[in-house]
């Protein structure tokens, strides 16, 4: 870790090791952001003050005896912004152009001609209006897409959405949509909010996308949607189990698109999760204010943070 090392006791540990690493510690960089380790380990904790997890949602570390201590937690919010902007582009382009079959029929050496569809005119709407869905706003947006945002507050003035709708009436919304990205933080509000009635609620040739975590979705619902053709597809990057089981029915789905929880992990971005501890470190030291501070009863860095 470099220079932090030069100024501190650094200690490396895995899962097994972590309530004997932390008694003493001040700060905890979480490298391995899904992991559960924690909570056991908490009541080692006995010196800490501050706590970094290298993701943009802290899910994982929202434990009752975390929000309840003076614990300060930070994030690594704006590391995967644009790249994860960039994948949903791409899979909408997927989808609109057809290419998951193309590819399909080039294993097969097929010639089939299609015609396929624009997404210039179309309409998006981005349900999570944190740093990432405004960067899937701008980026959707540059490409010809109608968007509109969905969070906690409606407004008609937002700045890369326009329009934000209110969450609480998200079926009122959903019918608008030829795409639906899903980027929100995962709360106890959030869990589950793309159920069986979301999914009546989407037109029958939308398409839903997930980026954000897989317990945001009642996956059998999604399944039953699918199966049903009440959504025409889905491009999922989270899964609530992860990695998929291999015996999912989700693998074998011609309408649906797959990833392994890496929509944002471009070239460089370890580096970039390292940079981010490495900052808020030097302020934690010179006592300055650090960044990405995540209020722990909302479970997220609130706007303007």
């Amino acid at each position: 870790m470099g220079p932090i090392e030069d100024v501190a006791e650094v200690r490396y540990t895995d899962a097994a090791g972590l309530s004997d690493a932390l008694r003493g510690a001040d700060a905890l960089f979480m490298y391995e952001f899904l992991s559960t380790a924690l909570p056991s380990a908490w009541h080692a904790a006995d010196r800490l003050q501050w706590l970094h997890i290298a993701a943009a949602g802290v899910d994982p570390v929202m434990f009752p005896e975390l929000r309840a201590s003076d614990v300060v937690l930070t994030n690594s919010r704006g590391v995967f912004d644009d790249s994860i902007a960039e994948y949903v582009l791409g899979q909408i382009l997927a989808f609109a152009k057809d290419m998951p079959r193309s590819l399909r029929l080039q294993d097969e050496r097929t010639w089939k001609h299609r015609e396929t569809e624009r997404i210039a005119g179309t309409s998006a709407l981005v349900v999570g209006t944190g740093p990432i869905g405004r960067a899937i706003a701008r980026m959707l947006r540059a490409a010809g897409l109608r968007v509109s945002g969905a969070g906690r507050r409606a407004r008609d003035d937002d700045p890369d959405f326009g329009t934000v709708h209110a969450t609480d009436r998200l079926t009122d919304h959903l019918p608008d949509a030829d795409y639906v990205v899903a980027i929100a933080p995962l709360t106890d509000q959030t869990k589950g909010m793309f159920d069986a009635r979301a999914f009546a609620a989407m037109k029958p040739s939308a398409r839903f996308v997930n980026v954000g975590r897989g317990e945001l979705v009642v996956t059998a619902d999604l399944v039953a949607a699918l199966r049903a053709g009440d959504i025409a597809g889905a491009a999922l990057d989270v899964f609530d189990t992860e990695p998929l089981p291999a015996d999912h029915p989700l693998w074998t789905m011609d309408q649906v698109l797959i990833s392994p929880h890496m929509s944002g992990d471009v070239v460089g971005w370890r580096n970039e999760l390292v940079a981010v501890f490495a900052e808020n470190f030097r302020r934690w030291r010179a006592g300055e204010p650090l960044r990405n501070v995540v209020d722990k009863q909302l479970g997220y860095v609130p706007s303007g943070s």
